[in-house]
């Protein structure tokens, strides 16, 4: 359709002097009568610069009996200079002075409304509308179940509470919190805890936009925490049963990541190798590239990091990839170009999403039993260029089988903050098992609850039958509510909300879950609490791990979940456990003599100790091997040489899994790594150093 010729003859002047101000406010004013005009001058601002058809079609024109009629109201606008037409690209663009004039016609609009006498809402949705006393009515029935009587007669209450508040702000957050005080006052506190508006106040947003993170992470972490934010309000209060609330807010358990705790999976495990066809994404992701199948390691080098971006969004602490590393050796035979084909899809996979901080994005199995010792070398070696590039590393290897000839380079990557996890068996990096008891391996594990057993040790006055009994007490409840969680994940994986888990590991089909209780604060509860000490500890703390296993064992069963276990891994719980019973109890001093402010999670080898003692390593073995859920190795390597670290890794080596750690400082001035010790920057000098292990 061709345009109509809108030019028009420049403004006739009168005695050499342009038309009177007066007159052409007069104009102006006649242009705002029409709210066709006052429309098409809306569109432009949020939509421009439009073409002809696109600005006609968008203001409701469509027929053809109407165009005359639009083209008059936009000749209008155009001799009033409020809209400009880009000949060149035969755009329209609302000027500064049409800007001026909605703005202006904005504000009549809303002082109208206001000297009319009637009471008008500002809603969430940007928009002023009449007060209505039905919505309220509405929202009661639908949102809180309330019975349609005591509706009626709470919206009475609220509408008179209204009219005597004579504000002339009256927005619909201001109504929503005088009908939650209204079902406050008369006892209906579970219809207000449904209808309460989840969200943050003005000053935590201000706060956290102000902050050290938001300057570390950027806006994408600020969304992030406060989406945590809102999801977790959303779990405590109107998700969970009121008993898991109430004892996870006493400290008595605790939900980690809470804020995707009742939406993700804890930690998922993908073999690439099944991927037959490719990751199938249907339609979901849209603007996201298809990955074919991967046959070899030029596809997985361009896929992996599509995938480990993907994924990472929906597991909530770890993703383990299997089948990556047999990729990348396809037909690729020299070392040097094993390890820079793998640094580079490391480093191009460094950008994806976390929502832990202390977990690994992703872990990449090393079959190291299945690969001679030049393969895993080039590995780790591509895998320390990673690592030597990046702070703070989250992507980490699980490495399985015999290690030995690659102690020096698991070193070498553990010193550049590398995570690396060693085996017998495959495991994430957090030490969480892929079975339980022998079942059948699980695509999905979850397992982000924990117990506080020093609260159970405190509270049972030194009695350890007791102290058993309250812990197998603990676990029944804590297992019904994972086993509920697991019922919402795998129906939101249903519905398609968690696609690209779904469709790489066609869980539905024949994939498998497991839940998991995490025991945390173990050997502070038997060791010091319960006095076990001096003598009979290990013992001790072996039947109250059985204890838990056969509780969990038999009530997974009750609840039809066969895949039912007890772990001891690390989440954030040790330290909120710590900082609550301190507070509770006053008992700080078990703390401060370990120097620490939180309570164990797993267990920590000393690499000089274990070099002429082995007995921590006996007890950690048997640990291992009690727990059927996973359990969380580390060997501290921070203050040893490197033939030290070597002999460390290969003493520890007889463990079924552990972490080498090295405690590094990251300062977050210029991003270099110091050692955890210095008081100040080795590199820039700044004071501002984040302390975290590698």
């Amino acid at each position: 359709m061709e345009q109509p010729n809108f030019d028009y003859p420049k403004e006739s002047k009168k005695g050499g002097v342009l038309e009177s101000a007066s007159k052409r406010v007069r104009m102006i004013f006649s242009v705002m009568a029409s709210p066709n005009r006052i429309d098409i001058l809306r569109i432009l601002n949020t939509k421009g610069p439009l073409t002809y058809s696109e600005l006609k079609a968008l203001a409701g024109f469509k027929s053809k009996k109407e165009s005359g009629k639009f083209a008059y109201h936009l000749r209008k606008l155009l001799r009033q200079l409020l809209v400009a037409l880009n000949k060149a690209e035969r755009r329209y663009t609302i000027t500064n002075l049409g800007k001026l004039v909605l703005s202006l016609a904005r504000q009549i609009e809303e002082r109208s409304i206001i000297e009319s006498g009637k009471m008008y809402v500002r809603t969430s949705r940007h928009t002023i509308e009449e007060f209505n006393s039905h919505k309220i009515i509405q929202s009661l029935v639908r949102e809180a179940n309330l019975p349609l009587e005591q509706a009626h007669k709470i919206t009475e209450e609220v509408e008179n509470k209204i009219y005597k508040f004579q504000t002339a702000y009256l927005t619909s957050s201001l109504i929503r919190e005088t009908v939650n005080s209204v079902l406050i006052e008369h006892g209906h506190e579970e219809y207000r805890n449904k209808l309460a508006r989840l969200g943050l106040p003005p000053s935590e947003i201000i706060e956290m936009l102000s902050s050290e993170e938001a300057g570390r992470n950027g806006i994408d972490g600020v969304m992030s925490r406060t989406a945590g934010s809102v999801f977790s309000e959303h779990l405590v209060f109107n998700t969970l049963p009121k008993d898991i609330a109430d004892m996870h807010l006493a400290g008595e358990i605790n939900i980690s990541n809470s804020g995707v705790w009742g939406m993700l999976p804890d930690t998922i495990f993908i073999d690439v190798s099944e991927l037959e066809d490719g990751l199938d994404l249907k339609g979901r992701f849209l603007s996201v590239a298809r990955l074919p199948a991967i046959k070899g390691s030029d596809d997985i080098i361009s896929a992996l990091p599509a995938m480990i971006s993907l994924l990472s969004r929906e597991a909530s602490t770890e993703v383990v990839l299997e089948g990556v590393v047999p990729a990348l050796l396809k037909n690729v035979k020299d070392p040097e170009d094993i390890a820079s084909r793998f640094a580079r899809a490391l480093v191009a996979s460094s950008a994806a999403p976390s929502y832990s901080s202390g977990m690994p994005v992703a872990t990449i199995a090393v079959p190291a039993d299945s690969l001679d010792a030049k393969q895993v070398n080039a590995i780790l070696d591509g895998y320390r260029k990673y690592a030597d590039a990046t702070p703070i590393p989250r992507i980490g290897l699980a490495l399985t089988g015999k290690t030995k000839d690659s102690l020096d380079h698991i070193a070498a990557c553990v010193r550049s903050g590398g995570m690396i996890s060693i085996g017998s068996s495959l495991r994430a990096n957090s030490g969480m098992r892929k079975s339980v008891s022998g079942k059948t391996a699980a695509a999905m594990t979850l397992h982000s609850l924990s117990i506080n057993l020093p609260r159970l040790a405190y509270e049972s006055n030194k009695d350890e039958t007791y102290f058993r009994a309250k812990l197998a007490l603990m676990i029944k409840p804590s297992l019904a509510a994972m086993s509920m969680r697991k019922k919402t994940i795998v129906d939101y994986v249903k519905k398609g909300l968690i696609p690209a888990f779904a469709s790489s590991t066609q869980m539905m089909q024949r994939g498998t879950s497991s839940i998991v209780i995490n025991l945390t604060g173990a050997r502070e509860s038997v060791y010091n609490i319960l006095g076990h000490e001096s003598s009979g500890g290990a013992e001790v703390l072996q039947k109250v791990l059985k204890t838990a296993v056969d509780v969990a064992g038999a009530q997974g069963k009750q609840l039809g979940e066969e895949a039912a276990g007890i772990a001891m891994i690390s989440d954030d719980s040790g330290t909120r456990f710590a900082s609550i019973d301190s507070d509770k109890y006053g008992k700080v001093s078990l703390l401060q003599s370990q120097n620490t402010a939180s309570y164990s999670q797993g267990m920590t080898l000393n690499g000089k100790e274990i070099l002429s003692d082995k007995a921590a390593i006996l007890e950690c073995t048997a640990i291992d091997r009690q727990l059927n859920g996973g359990f969380a190795a580390g060997l501290d390597l921070t203050d040893l040489s490197p033939a030290e670290a070597k002999s460390a890794i290969e003493a520890a080596s007889e463990l079924p899994f552990f972490r080498p750690r090295v405690r590094l400082a990251i300062c977050t001035t210029c991003g270099k790594r110091s050692k955890a010790a210095a008081d100040k920057c080795e590199s820039c000098k700044s004071p501002h150093r984040l302390a975290v292990y590698s």
